[in-house]
């Protein structure tokens, strides 16, 4: 019974996530975009399953499947202060981006996968990561 009850819990975590994590009107749209696309700090992410559900979730697989996706797996206030980190030359050349470790999920559509039913395979760990920073608000995941 128990267990059940905690089962309820995580599910119900999981999909008020995105929402837990939503800012303020005074942040940005990009920061919005950033925090639905990358940041899931109530799971350990994991397995296939978790990268379908998250993408179809989090609105990735219309109008085509989303090649590829990194959730983050910190709270927010770990991965807004990667902003107050060096700046170092982000893959566009500009110099915006900042570094750090972090939690993560990569997820990497399969081949075959056709819109909206988009499967995804799943590498999970921590790694290091670049953030793309505006005003000292993440805005895009650079790698």
């Amino acid at each position: 019974m128990a267990m059940q009850g905690i089962r309820s819990l995580l599910l119900l975590l999981a999909l008020l996530g995105p929402w837990l994590v939503q800012p303020s009107s005074g942040q940005s749209r990009k920061y919005q975009q950033f925090l639905r696309q990358h940041v899931d700090p109530y799971s350990e992410g994991g397995d296939a399953t978790y990268c379908n559900q998250m993408m179809h979730r989090r609105r990735m697989t219309v109008p085509k499947c989303k090649p590829v996706n990194t959730f983050i797996h910190e709270d927010i206030w770990n991965i807004n202060s990667i902003c107050h980190t060096t700046e170092i030359k982000c893959k566009n050349g500009k110099m915006n981006c900042h570094e750090g470790i972090m939690k993560v999920t990569d997820c990497r559509v399969t081949g075959g996968s056709t819109s909206p039913n988009c499967r995804y395979r799943v590498t999970a760990g921590t790694r290091h990561v670049v953030i793309a920073c505006e005003n000292l608000e993440p805005v895009h995941f650079d790698g």
